[in-house]
Formats: C-alpha cells, structure tokens, sequence
C-alpha cells in the first residue's frame, strides 16, 4: 500500500463498472485520481466521494474522450488540478453486438471512435504531459481481441486494434520513459453487461472453458491495473495480459 503515494492518474470511464473500480484501488496505492465520466457525473461524483472518505483525493471530470479536443483538455485538467501526470489508464470504451447483416456505419463509427480514436488521442495527450520521470499508460482491452465470437466483429475489431497500438506505443515512447500495456479482461459482471440481453449467454460459454469457474468481478482487473502502474512493473512494457481466470 502507498506505492502510488506522490503520483497522478487519469481513469477514463471511471464512473462505474471496471472503471470506477480502478480508480478507487489506484487512490487505496495513494494515487491522486481523475475520475473521467462522460454522462454519469452523479456516479462519477460518487466514486469521488468513496475515494474522499478513505482520506484519498479525487476529482470527477467530464470529458468525452472520442473526441480529440475533450481528451487533450482532461489531460490538461488533471495537470491543472493536481500538478503532474504519471498515468493514464484507458478504460472509456462501448460494447455492442450486432451480425454482420445488421452493421451499419453508427455501429462502425460508435464503436471506433471511442474505442480506438478516443484512446489514441488520450495518450497522445498524456505521453506530452508526463514529466522526465515518464509515465505508466494502461489499455483495457478484451479477450475479445483473440476471439472469434459471431455478432463481435467491429467490437473484436476494436480491442485488437488496442492490442497493437499497446505494441507499437510501447516502443515508441519506451525511450520517454513511458511503459504501455494493455490489459485483456474476459467476461466481467458489471452494471453494463448485466444490461446486455447476450450476457447470459457469454457467460454459459465462457464459465466452463474458464479454470477458475468463474466470470470476473471489476476488482480482479483493478488490482492488475495497479500492479502495471506500479514501480513494480518497471520492467513491464508492450505486454498484452490475459486477465480471465484462466480463460483462452
């Protein structure tokens, strides 16, 4: 505990789910936090205040990261409010399935443009305002991106493009001091996917070929979050991490 005393991050899509969940371990490490919300700002406030009455220090920020300008001024809020940035984490993300009959250009372009152009102009964003000391940025990606489940294609499509952004970042800023790696979650019971019609289904496929028996819960992806972030990690870039109970 306190191994993330002194520094900064920046959650996107920190107001519920995996996200609100990585926010709040990051401040439990001593993290000053940015809790990133593009709609839910009463969520968003209300991990803030979880944060506060554990003696932790967080600011709810809106920003809406698919568009380049909003992401460029969250990280230049999060500079503003606590003085430096040190990480980045890459959450803000949408998921929705659709055969391949049904895909329309709103579907392509919802799915791309947060998924992928929004984590891209972040951590351009966040690569320019991380001091000498460089910085830790972590993508949440998905198993998705190895798969080959029918009805994900522009979804699957996405996540592996975060794969190898993750990859291609990682070399480029490595020589900043910037370690970049991504995080690849299987299926995880959260408010979103409870609210999924096919999620019962993922998880009648997923469970058994999973060896831990279980789907995952946001705190088993926000502890590795943490960990990457760490000075522990310090050796740790470019790495695509299957973070699924086992599940492959």
């Amino acid at each position: 505990m306190g191994n993330l005393t002194g520094k900064v991050a920046v959650v996107t899509g920190a107001s519920k789910g995996i996200g609100a969940a990585i926010a709040e371990d990051l401040a439990s490490h001593g993290a000053r936090v940015v809790v990133n919300y593009a709609s839910s700002r009463q969520q968003a406030e209300e991990v803030v205040s979880r944060i506060r009455s554990k003696g932790g220090e967080a600011k709810a920020v809106h920003a809406d990261v698919s568009k380049p300008a909003e992401a460029k001024q969250l990280v230049a809020t999060a500079v503003k409010e606590f003085g430096r940035l040190d990480i980045l984490v890459n959450n803000a993300g949408v998921y929705e399935f659709k055969p391949l009959g049904e895909i329309g250009e709103e579907h392509f372009h919802r799915m791309f443009d947060l998924n992928v152009k929004g984590l891209l102009f972040a951590t351009q964003a966040a690569a320019k305002a991380f001091g000498g000391d460089g910085g830790s940025v972590v993508n949440i990606s998905s198993m998705a991106s190895t798969g080959a489940l029918p009805t994900t294609a522009v979804y699957s499509a996405t996540k592996a493009a975060v794969d190898s952004f993750t990859r291609t970042l990682a070399a480029e800023l490595g020589p900043q001091k910037v370690r970049v790696n991504s995080v690849l979650p299987g299926p995880v019971e959260t408010e979103g996917t409870h609210s999924m019609a096919e999620f019962d289904n993922v998880v009648a496929w997923a469970v058994p070929q999973t060896p831990l028996g279980r789907v995952g819960q946001p705190r088993d992806i926000a502890t590795v979050v943490s960990f990457l972030v760490s000075p522990d990690a310090g050796w740790l870039t470019g790495q695509v991490i299957p973070t699924a109970g086992g599940l492959r």
